[in-house]
């Protein structure tokens, strides 16, 4: 139990000290687009090679494809509702109907909301891992401070400019850590439970979150920020992560 606290905090800290980054100052819009970019293809890199990869390897197809779908809905129906757009289907505004402020703020809570459907079940692949005596994957751990921090960045950054109270901002973040290290617990006191099966449904669903809200929110959120760098910066992103999996 003391080690999944440890490794529990550990990883989840990431979102807080992110969090911080994007609040301690202004930060250039380029730059904060950039760091978004590399965490995408870190994610992008997460999805293929810890979530999808080892959820097929560990569970199979069926649980997996489940879990993608269970995933991918979750995220669309939370981030409808916390953004205030209620469950009915999507229609392209016009531009002028929503403020810089409006767009900046949708998108800062997008991000919190895929930071929670994303590192919930993260945290509990990485518990019920120390449980089974496995020790602390390297690859996940790092892949896990990859993507948290430019999420984390992106969206202070984001709901402090929309006018957000750094108190706020803070506040949601340290709910979003505290969920995500709960999760570590979680795994650890369910590791018994976690069947071939069950680990692939988990690895399927935090897939299936990130990629709903990379198309949904941090890709376009990067391009619009950093412009024609942010499919270079993504690759990097991508490449670094990858290795990582490849070879821990």
């Amino acid at each position: 139990m003391i080690d999944a606290l440890l490794w529990g905090t550990v990883a989840a800290s990431s979102l807080l000290i992110g969090a911080i980054l994007g609040i301690v100052r202004s930060w250039p819009s380029a730059l904060v687009g950039g760091v978004l970019a590399f965490g995408g293809g870190a994610l992008i890199a997460s999805v293929a090679f810890e979530l999808a990869e080892e959820g097929i390897e560990r569970g199979g197809p069926w649980p997996v494809g489940v879990g993608l779908a269970a995933g991918a809905l979750s995220y669309y129906l939370a981030n409808r509702l916390v953004s205030g757009e209620g469950l009915t289907p999507y229609r392209r505004r016009h531009p002028g109907r929503r403020s810089q402020d409006s767009r900046r703020q949708s998108g800062g809570t997008s991000l919190a909301v895929g930071a929670v459907l994303d590192g919930i079940p993260e945290q509990v692949v990485l518990g019920i891992g120390l449980a089974g005596g496995a020790g602390v994957s390297a690859s996940l751990l790092v892949a896990i401070f990859v993507s948290n921090l430019p999420e984390s960045i992106g969206s202070s950054s984001d709901m402090l400019a929309s006018g957000s109270s750094r108190r706020r901002v803070i506040g949601l973040w340290v709910a979003v850590s505290v969920v995500c290290l709960a999760s570590t617990v979680l795994g650890y006191l369910i590791a018994d439970l976690a069947t071939g099966g069950l680990r692939g449904l988990i690895d399927g669903f935090a897939a299936g979150a990130l990629l709903v809200m990379l198309v949904d929110s941090l890709v376009p959120e990067a391009q619009q920020k950093s412009g024609n760098t942010a499919g270079l910066v993504t690759v990097l992103g991508f490449a670094l992560a990858a290795f990582l999996s490849l070879v821990a």
